[in-house]
Formats: structure tokens, sequence, C-alpha cells
């Protein structure tokens, strides 16, 4: 049976638009589209995890808000378990230091990205709440 993994991930607004990610080609689901964000380490509480992977990923420090969202995804090589977050940048300007590209998008634009398949559920509560 395979380990439930913890994984959490930020849903930044800036206006009408929503922050995406794209994936490291040499990463597992390499050039996909998905939200910022990553794995809790042991004894993080999943806002102080996603507050270290925006630093890590995007140089970046956020506010972390309230629950959008829960997803449960099964890959073929692990089970996550993601927590969508409400977050807001208090300070910086996104980098790529971990992604091949980032971009700003509106709920309109979703069906112009490939995003990873535990995204999928997550962004049709999107499409339906903001479009």
């Amino acid at each position: 049976m395979k380990k439930q993994t913890e994984v959490v991930a930020a849903l930044i607004w800036n206006e009408d638009q929503f922050m995406i990610c794209q994936r490291p080609a040499h990463k597992a689901r390499g050039l996909l589209w998905e939200f910022v964000g990553g794995k809790v380490e042991p004894g993080e509480t999943k806002p102080e995890a996603l507050i270290r992977e925006c630093r890590e990923e995007l140089a970046v420090t956020v506010e972390v808000g309230d629950v959008f969202m829960d997803v449960l995804h099964d890959y073929p090589d692990l089970l996550v378990h993601l927590t969508l977050f409400h977050a807001k940048i208090a300070e910086g300007e996104p980098q790529k230091l971990e992604h091949n590209d980032i971009r700003w998008i509106t709920p309109a634009e979703i069906p112009q990205y490939d995003f990873c398949p535990a995204d999928v559920e997550i962004l049709r509560e999107i499409t339906e709440k903001y479009a």
C-alpha cells in the first residue's frame, strides 16, 4: 500500500488572475502546470510548509489564508493529499528558482494549459466560482 504524502499549495490571486507554475522537465510530471507548493516536512504545520515552499520556489513571503480545497489523488507512484490554501504575496517578486515558467492566468484560460492530474478537480472549482 502506498504511503499518503501531505502536499500544500497556494492559490495566489492578482486581481482577476491567479498564479500557475510549470514543473521542471526533469521532475515527475515534468512540464505540467501546477500551483506553487510542495511536501509538508515532519514537524511542520501545513501553513509553515507553504511559507517555506514559496520562499524556496519563488523567493517570496506569503500570508496563508483559509483552505480553498482538499483533494486526494492517487498517482501511479504516490498517493497525494493536496491542501490548497488561499495565499497572498506579502513580500518579494516571484522568481523562477525551481519552475520552468510562471504565469498569471484567468479562470477562462485554464483549458489552454496541461495541469497535473491532482489539480483537475480544483481547477473545475475555480472555474465554477470565479469564471
